[in-house]
């Protein structure tokens, strides 16, 4: 086990005016993260018909749960007003954005940001997709043929010409180069099924889903650096990262009580089918739903949601939130570094439940951040 490489970012996205949100990341880097990453949403995953007081804490300090600025914009403000901190997405998608368009996008944050940032990518979701009027088609195909574009429009000097499943490109240039020589920026990929995790290991420069116990995630990693073997790549190469919902207290009961809370579960309706049959029981929207796809929070009444939130397995969020005392946490992560993590993102969905301790949580992520950085 390796913990004295581990490194460690938060979340970072804006809330309120773009004062505020440079204040935080500035405070974010002062601390001495290692990284701070930027949602990519249109929608977020709590429908507005239970976003109030008396059912989510949160609800007091903002007014609805779909509010999101831009997230190259904001990116662009944070990398200005910073000097040392790594900055990604977390995690765009290639619907919304022609490939091309994200290959110049991140070139020009690269340049703003002098070598800091990282683009985060997946399949997408289709909260962010469907409402929209975009067609949802194919997503994995369509990811792995965009970081193909991505990359040659990156390394070609010359005219490109690309004839794909999903885009075409006839007589394409991209002159813009990085802002260091030869250092394109990082690619992470947020991969969870065989299909992503064999285009990780194919194409990409990082590994970085959401949700997995340590046993899973070294299954994954396996899977991965396998594909990247058989791709002719260093599986080395590739930077093995884990994004967590954290939920943190001295008092682990305090920890327990807000994994059973309804801004908790309503988080676990993105899983998949399968996974509810691990414990036993079947997606609270039928053994079919596809919830990454399928769950659009603007689609469901209050009535609705609670009596779906209330069929989510308590396990199921003790399994997949990242939870307890520093101490806890900081063992848990631990766990991770046995099976190969090198860097883990640590967004404090503590406060979200409970708004008394949005002081108190943030203070105890910095415990657990100074013990890695002292190691």
């Amino acid at each position: 086990m390796d913990i004295d490489n581990i490194k460690i970012g938060t979340e970072g996205s804006f809330i309120g005016p773009f004062e505020k949100g440079i204040d935080s990341i500035k405070k974010i880097e002062a601390n001495g993260y290692d990284s701070i990453w930027f949602a990519d949403h249109i929608m977020g995953w709590t429908p507005e018909s239970i976003w109030t007081p008396e059912i989510i804490s949160a609800a007091n300090f903002q007014k609805s749960p779909h509010l999101f600025y831009e997230v190259y914009s904001e990116m662009a403000v944070a990398a200005w007003n910073t000097s040392r901190i790594k900055l990604g997405t977390s995690v765009t998608e290639t619907f919304r954005r022609h490939p091309a368009v994200l290959a110049q996008t991140l070139l020009t944050q690269d340049h703003i940001s002098k070598g800091r940032v990282i683009l985060g990518i997946g399949a997408g979701e289709g909260e962010n997709v469907i409402p929209y009027g975009i067609k949802w088609e194919s997503p994995a195909r369509r990811l792995e043929e965009a970081l193909k574009i991505i990359k040659l429009l990156w390394k070609s000097d010359k005219k490109v010409n690309f004839e794909g499943e999903f885009w075409k490109l006839k007589d394409a240039v991209l002159s813009l180069k990085p802002y260091e020589e030869n250092k394109y920026p990082p690619i992470w990929v947020a991969a969870h099924g065989p299909q992503m995790l064999e285009i990780t290991g194919k194409l990409a420069d990082g590994w970085l889903p959401a949700y997995s116990d340590p046993p899973s995630y070294r299954e994954r990693l396996n899977k991965i650096r396998s594909s990247a073997k058989k791709a002719g790549r260093n599986p080395d190469d590739i930077t093995p990262a884990l994004y967590c919902y954290l939920i943190i207290d001295e008092d682990h009961n305090v920890c327990d009580d807000i994994l059973e809370s309804p801004v908790s579960k309503n988080q676990m309706l993105t899983m998949p089918p399968s996974v509810y049959k691990e414990y036993g029981t079947t997606h609270p929207f039928g053994d079919k739903f596809y919830g990454l796809l399928e769950y659009i929070p603007t689609k469901y009444d209050k009535k609705t949601m609670l009596a779906a939130i209330d069929k989510v397995p308590t396990k199921l969020c003790d399994d997949n939130f990242l939870h307890g005392t520093p101490d806890e946490v900081i063992s848990r992560i631990e766990e991770y570094a046995k099976v190969g993590l090198k860097h883990i993102v640590l967004y404090n969905a503590t406060y979200l439940a409970d708004i008394t301790k949005i002081k108190s949580s943030f203070s105890l992520m910095k415990k657990v951040l100074d013990y890695f950085k002292t190691k």
